[in-house]
C-alpha cells in the first residue's frame, strides 16, 4: 500500500493542513495495485490527481445519484476515471478526455489492468470541444481542466448535466488563494490569473439558478452542484 503524507505532494494543494490531511489518508482502506501504482507515480512525477480521499467521495456521489454516466473534463493518467468507472458498475460509462496523447496511452494501460476498460470511452483533444460534440446528458460532469477554462465549463455544463445530476469541480479553493477576494485587509491581492478565474467560477456557480452548490474544503476544495 502507498503511504500517503501531505509532504509527499509539494505540488498538491491542500486546505486542511498536513496533520489533518495525513490523518484522513491514514484512515483509508488499502487501494489495489493499480491505484497504488498511480498514486506513487503522482508523487514521483508530480502528476496532479485527486487522491484517494476525493476518489472515495466520488464513489459515494455516484451511489447517491445512482449515476450511470460521467463525463470528465480533464483526466490526465486516468486516476479519477477509475474511481468513477468502478462506482458506476458494468452498465456504466465514463468519458475520459485529455489533450495529451501520451497520458491517454498511459491511462489505457491502467484501465486494462484495472479490468474496467470496457466502461471507458477515451477521447484525446480539447475537453470542452469534446463535450460540446455530445448529443446526450450525463449524470455527472467532472471539471478538472486548466483553471482559466472553469467559467466556460460552467456555462456549458448546464446543458449537459441531467436534472438531478451533478456538476463537480476540483481545485476550487486553489491553495487558499481565493481568500484574497473576500476583502480581508490582511490578505494581499492575488494577481494570479488562474485565481481570478476560479473566484469568478465559484461566484457564478453559487449564483447560478441552474444549480444548488456546496464547496467542500477537502484536499484543494471540491465543488458539488446539483442540477435543479
Amino acid at each position: 500500500m502507498t503511504k500517503f503524507n501531505a509532504s509527499d505532494y509539494p505540488d498538491a494543494h491542500t486546505i486542511t493542513g498536513p496533520e489533518v490531511e495525513n490523518y484522513l489518508y491514514a484512515m483509508l482502506p488499502e487501494r489495489d495495485e493499480v491505484l497504488a501504482e498511480m498514486e506513487q507515480q503522482a508523487i514521483q512525477r508530480h502528476i496532479p490527481i485527486v487522491g484517494p480521499v476525493v476518489g472515495r467521495f466520488f464513489h459515494l456521489l455516484v451511489q447517491m445519484v445512482q449515476a450511470k454516466s460521467v463525463f470528465e473534463l480533464g483526466s490526465a493518467i486516468g486516476y479519477s476515471t477509475i474511481w468513477w468507472a468502478r462506482a458506476l458498475g458494468e452498465a456504466g460509462r465514463v468519458f475520459y478526455t485529455d489533450g495529451d496523447p501520451q497520458k491517454a496511452h498511459e491511462a489505457r494501460g491502467y484501465f486494462d489492468r484495472a479490468g474496467i476498460a470496457e466502461r471507458i470511452t477515451v477521447k484525446v483533444g480539447d475537453a470542452l470541444e469534446l463535450l460540446s460534440e455530445q448529443k446526450q446528458e450525463f449524470d455527472i460532469v467532472f471539471c478538472d481542466i486548466d483553471k482559466e477554462d472553469y467559467p466556460r465549463a460552467l456555462r456549458m455544463a448546464k446543458n449537459f448535466v441531467r436534472r438531478g445530476g451533478l456538476f463537480v469541480a476540483d481545485n476550487v479553493l486553489w491553495s487558499g488563494r481565493v481568500v484574497y477576494s473576500a476583502g480581508n485587509p490582511n490578505v494581499h491581492t492575488d494577481p494570479q490569473h488562474h485565481t481570478k478565474q476560479i473566484v469568478e467560477f465559484n461566484r457564478a456557480l453559487y449564483d447560478s439558478p441552474d444549480f444548488y452548490t456546496v464547496i467542500l474544503p477537502v484536499r484543494d476544495g471540491v465543488a458539488v452542484a446539483r442540477k435543479l
